[in-house]
């Protein structure tokens, strides 16, 4: 037979363990949809070397035997390097990837952030 003590201590058990387990669950998902990385969004041209994002931003130039110049700058979503112009942008891709998102600069002392965006 057990005593009112003991009754008392596993009913707190029992009650602590129910809300804990609802609490550590929804931290958990926190944490992990917190953390997601931004991937990088950068202007390069037909090399992949990084330049400045308004070559990007450009419209196409008419040309005066009709249609357009094409531009030669493009974004470039994802992969390795970093967003100074003249470094090589490499492993990734031009077109945006769903569920990720990009930035367009870097953030950090003394800069600011120009945009962002999603994957479609």
């Amino acid at each position: 037979m057990l005593d009112a003590s003991t009754a008392l201590t596993r009913t707190s058990v029992k009650k602590s363990a129910t809300v804990a387990a609802p609490l550590l669950a929804s931290a958990a998902l926190t944490m992990l949809t917190g953390c997601r990385q931004e991937q990088m969004q950068r202007c390069v041209d037909e090399h992949n070397v990084v330049v400045d994002d308004s070559l990007c931003e450009m419209q196409p130039q008419r040309n005066p035997n009709g249609g357009f110049y094409p531009n030669p700058f493009r974004y470039y979503y994802g992969g390795v390097g970093n967003y100074f112009p003249g470094s090589i942008a490499s492993g990734g891709g031009f077109s945006p990837v769903a569920g990720f998102e990009y930035a367009t600069s870097r953030g950090g002392f003394g800069s600011s952030f120009s945009g962002r965006g999603t994957g479609e």
